[in-house]
């Protein structure tokens, strides 16, 4: 099973009061050997699949995912709509901060997991194939 979402979006204040810059992710692609993986709720012992392809576009961090097929569990809860947010695991290496949170400029990236609940309420699943 594969699927389309956006595991982060820009511009948009999350529920921790972090704002993600277009840019944000630049060079932690282009530094990226290899395939990230695709965790299950942030839980690194739970790897369900991959990311075959990831980018940032004008909304965001546009990510195009395949589940391993021992994951069963997983997929039904992704074509059921049970879970459909989208979230990464990171470290900020750049930001500012202001009186209402963090502006991230420059980002590494660790993994990018589906989710129950993603801080960024818009961060979701849009496409299942």
């Amino acid at each position: 099973m594969r699927f389309a979402g956006y595991a982060a979006l820009f511009g948009r204040r999350d529920a921790v009061r972090d704002v993600i810059r277009r840019g944000a992710f630049a060079r932690a692609l282009a530094e990226r050997r290899g395939p990230l993986p695709l965790c299950w709720q942030h839980r690194p012992e739970l790897r369900i699949g991959w990311i075959e392809r990831i980018a940032e576009d004008a909304r965001g961090l546009r990510v195009i995912a395949g589940l391993d097929n021992d994951h069963g569990a997983a997929a039904l809860a992704l074509r059921r709509g049970a879970v459909d947010g989208l979230s990464f695991g990171y470290r900020a290496r750049g930001f500012r901060r202001d009186a209402a949170g963090r502006e991230l400029t420059d980002i590494d990236l660790f993994e990018v997991s589906l989710v129950t609940h993603p801080m960024q309420h818009g961060a979701r699943v849009h496409l299942i194939a």
